[in-house]
């Protein structure tokens, strides 16, 4: 009888470093064909740079200088190098609009976005795992039936008309939460002129400022977008679960658990949720990139200045360097939500780790 040789800890080091080294590898391939995908979109988009910088009045000659400063006037490779090169550097080019730096435009932008969206999926996640459970131990129920309406509905109805109607109900007739925005004007100017930004999240600076009424105002502001964000991430993370779980419950493991007496919670919320924990992260992670890449529907309507509305405030004025660099930022997020759920995924489940 021959026993199984275990794994030393140098071989396990090994594999883990080459894990990583790939992991890595194809982190920078992913972003290099992003980059050059926003390239040629930046080429082929019948948008002149030139003639958005200097106006339809500037002269041959004044054209032809700005064609020169921006590159324009090099070969196709030498100026995506000097995109990639840039891009590593944090510069996304100059705002047209504005002529401001397009990262540090986004940097001002993104805080608010990324404050929607953990909330967002904060609560789509603690609502929406617990609900698809239900609905998985109790199939053809009552609640089972409440659940996938509800599911439905969140993921059937179009986002603005939820936002409409949730700002007609609980701001204009019920009074319960404050109207578009991040913040009344007058903590705005607080915020901006008394207290120290610490991260460009109203919540968590408010919070160390000591500036409970700010946060309040805040909590006043955001609980109505966050929460219609939300149910849009509950509906769709509560359906994953359910169908996870209910797979899970059908395996023999479980029926073995059960027939030896295990508590039926423990079944659900031990055994079974172990194995539906590793898709479950995928979801979850896909969940909050989407609600990240800038709810554009949801940031318009409640007024909501995050990378959303930048983008799109940029893509009808023509603005192609703040439009790119905002897809840049897009993509960069899901490649790294991606690999942080691969990475969460191997610690959870052995298999991925062997």
């Amino acid at each position: 009888m021959t026993s199984t040789p275990v794994p030393q800890p140098r071989n396990r080091l090994l594999a883990l470093a080459r894990q990583v080294l790939l992991g890595l590898g194809g982190l920078a391939i992913t972003l290099l064909g992003l980059l050059l995908i926003t390239f040629i979109i930046a080429r082929v988009v019948p948008t002149d740079p030139v003639l958005s910088i200097v106006g339809e009045r500037a002269t041959q000659a004044q054209m032809e200088a700005i064609r020169v400063k921006l590159g324009l006037d090099l070969p196709l490779w030498q100026q995506f190098a000097i995109y990639v090169r840039d891009a590593l550097r944090g510069d996304l080019g100059t705002s047209i609009r504005t002529g401001q730096s397009v990262a540090a435009e986004i940097a001002r932008y993104f805080p608010a976005t990324l404050e929607l969206a953990t909330l967002g999926t904060i609560f789509g996640t603690l609502v929406g795992v617990p609900a698809g459970v239900l609905a998985a131990t109790r199939p053809g129920s009552l609640a089972d039936q409440i659940v996938r309406v509800v599911g439905l509905m969140g993921y059937s109805m179009p986002v603005f008309w939820l936002g409409l109607i949730g700002l007609l109900v609980f701001y204009g007739q019920l009074d319960w939460v404050s109207g578009p925005g991040r913040l009344d004007p007058v903590y705005d100017m607080q915020m901006e002129f008394t207290l120290t930004s610490y991260t460009g999240m109203i919540l968590i600076d408010s919070a160390l400022n000591g500036a409970w009424d700010v946060f309040r105002n805040a909590v006043s502001h955001i609980v109505l977008p966050a929460g219609l964000l939300g149910y849009v991430s509950m509906a769709y993370i509560s359906r994953m679960t359910r169908s996870f779980m209910m797979n899970e419950l059908s395996q023999e493991y479980i029926t073995t658990a059960r027939v030896k007496g295990m508590p039926e919670w423990r079944v659900i919320w031990v055994h079974a949720m172990k194995n539906v924990a590793v898709p479950l992260i995928t979801v979850i992670a896909l969940s909050y990139a989407y609600l990240l890449e800038g709810s554009v529907l949801t940031e318009t309507i409640f007024a909501w200045p995050g990378l959303g509305s930048y983008i799109t405030d940029a893509l009808f004025a023509a603005d192609m360097p703040a439009v790119l660099g905002g897809t840049v930022v897009v993509g960069v997020v899901f490649v790294t939500l991606n690999m942080a759920s691969d990475i969460l995924y191997r610690l959870v489940d052995p298999r991925a780790r062997a």
